[in-house]
């Protein structure tokens, strides 16, 4: 279900039939069936009930409301913990195994806790006792209200916490400031990439460059602070759009960037041509999934195909891409490198930095052999 097709929840109150409208921004359906929950519902049962995709509709106190999240949460995790005793195949599962497994798990746990819902009146008023005031955040992440609604508790934490994210921002050590990330919009908090950007050797008197699938704005904003003259950020994603033009604009930098709606190249060539795709090839869950799936390696490929044609004669082309698919055996490095070459491109240099970031390092995290092994790299592309 696409988030904006209207759907609506229906359930019994006080012997009378009610509905309401129902909201997902992940795309999740609407549960076909609703029990009224408060402050006496018991943990177990509420586990049970999420487990057989029975939504809780929330009556109680809305600090009781998070506590029942986390009581599900560890109920979820230790479940997780388990597995299931299998006959058969005994032999370890391959890395590309455990990683779909993995998203499984991820995906049936996100589920579970989805089932815990809140209603929101007209205003994004939440109607509980010591609910918090959550307008401007849901303002941020849904655009105006017009009707009363019912969305799940767990979606509206993280509208909160974006809308944390977008008012603190996150320190780009490269940009020496703050790129202020929107709901639904990928957060640059792995700053090995933009630091490759950074770094990477540019032409002597470059001015004019494009930066492919612009996110936050984050790249064409440090392509803008290098010295290019002109930055022509593209992006499909209204949200992200939105994004760019206001961190350009905090930045001071909107008469060297312009941010349009594209799908993949704007009109004309470029000197230089960066894009940085979703790194593993995958169906995205949820919207904000879309910065880290590419199903089918489109973009990736979409890039590829279309850049030689973008590039001004001796131009280049680069690439941020981390290696973490071919740890997981989801695409492996023969196949880049033939799309390169189909693509009527060939590898000039070759730019690589091992990412810093906590679960790089968790051992135990289950995917720790690809994470441990992964690099992230700035493939720098020319016409052959």
């Amino acid at each position: 279900m696409h988030p904006h097709i209207p759907a609506h929840i229906h359930w019994t109150e006080a012997d009378q039939e009610r509905s309401a409208s129902w909201r997902s921004e992940s795309g999740m359906p609407a549960p076909k069936k609703v029990v009224i929950a408060d402050d006496k519902t018991p943990a177990d049962l509420a586990y049970r009930l999420a487990c057989e995709g029975t939504a809780l509709l929330w009556r109680g106190d809305f600090q009781n409301a998070r506590q029942l999240l986390q009581a599900l949460a560890r109920r979820a995790d230790q479940k997780g913990g388990k597995p299931k005793r299998v006959k058969e195949p005994k032999a370890a599962p391959t890395l590309a195994q455990a990683f779909h497994l993995h998203r499984q798990a991820q995906s049936q746990r996100a589920r579970t806790l989805a089932m815990l819902l809140i209603p929101f009146d007209a205003d994004y008023t939440i109607p509980l006792r010591r609910a918090p005031e959550v307008k401007l955040a849901c303002n941020e992440a849904y655009g105006r209200g017009d009707q009363p609604f019912v969305a799940s508790l767990r979606e509206l934490l993280g509208v909160i916490g974006a809308h944390e994210w977008r008012k603190n921002g996150v320190e780009i050590p490269a940009l020496d400031a703050r790129i202020h990330p929107h709901y639904g919009v990928f957060s640059p908090i792995r700053g090995e990439y933009v630091q490759l950007v950074n770094d990477a050797p540019l032409a002597a008197g470059a001015r004019l460059a494009f930066d492919i699938g612009a996110g936050t704005g984050v790249l064409a904003a440090v392509l803008a602070q290098r010295g290019i003259k002109q930055v022509i950020a593209t992006d499909i994603d209204q949200r992200a759009l939105s994004c760019a033009r206001e961190n350009i604009q905090r930045l001071d930098l909107q008469g060297k960037v312009q941010v349009v709606q594209a799908d993949l190249f704007p009109e004309g060539r470029a000197p230089l041509v960066v894009c940085n795709p979703p790194w593993l090839p995958g169906r995205p869950s949820s919207s904000i999934e879309y910065a880290i799936y590419d199903p089918e390696s489109r973009m990736l490929r979409g890039f590829l195909s279309g850049l030689a044609a973008h590039l001004e004669p001796g131009g280049e082309g680069w690439l941020i891409l981390s290696d973490l698919a071919e740890h997981l055996g989801l695409r492996p490095r023969e196949q880049l490198l033939d799309w390169i070459e189909a693509a009527g491109l060939k590898v000039v240099d070759r730019i690589d930095v091992r990412p810093t970031h906590p679960r790089a390092s968790d051992a135990a995290d289950p995917l720790h052999a690809a994470r441990a092994a992964e690099v992230t790299s700035l493939w720098r592309l020319a016409a052959a």
